[in-house]
């Protein structure tokens, strides 16, 4: 049996995911982003502005959403797929929620096989944990003024051990 002491690194990565800021990054969202490690967009950003303070404030990952721009699209993939603390996220603005999801958000479920997929587009905060894909389906809601939502919100929450948890929403009732 071996002896001496051990340690045991536990690595815990907060991360903060938003969509829909249609070009306002407010600063209480902000706020509420700054414990976060890495920063997800889930489209509609809205401009180069908005992109650029997220840029220079977290490591960033976006996608593009139906009302950005060419100099949006020039800088983020429509979809994006990628590692985090060894779970494979899919992130897109428009997919759906399950069993809901759009066609090509299935597709993309299928080839991917995500642990986490992330979109925005609806303006509805969801968060719900898809049973058949075993996948963590997350919808940060609107974190912009524009549109019809009631509610700004976000997201973040903690990876650890290949594993979502202390998952925080931010909300705040918006003012028309």
């Amino acid at each position: 049996m071996p002896q001496g002491n051990f340690f045991f690194i536990i690595r815990i990565m907060k991360i903060g995911v938003l969509s829909d800021t249609h070009g306002i990054l407010l600063p209480q969202v902000k706020q509420f982003l700054s414990s976060c490690h890495q920063i997800w967009h889930a489209g509609d950003i809205g401009s180069m502005e908005v992109w650029e303070e997220l840029q220079a404030f977290r490591p960033l990952k976006a996608v593009y959403g139906n009302i950005d721009g060419n100099d949006i699209r020039n800088v983020c993939p429509q979809v994006s797929c990628f590692e985090a603390e060894g779970l494979k996220i899919l992130m897109t603005h428009i997919g759906g929620y399950p069993p809901k999801y759009n066609a090509a958000s299935k597709l993309l479920l299928q080839q991917y096989e995500p642990d986490i997929f992330v979109c925005g587009h609806s303006h509805i905060l969801k968060v719900i944990y898809d049973h058949e894909r075993k996948t963590l389906s997350l919808n940060p809601g609107a974190a912009g003024t524009f549109g019809f939502h009631k509610a700004i919100t976000c997201l973040r929450f903690d990876i650890s051990n290949k594993t979502p948890q202390n998952m925080e929403v931010y909300h705040q009732d918006r003012k028309f």
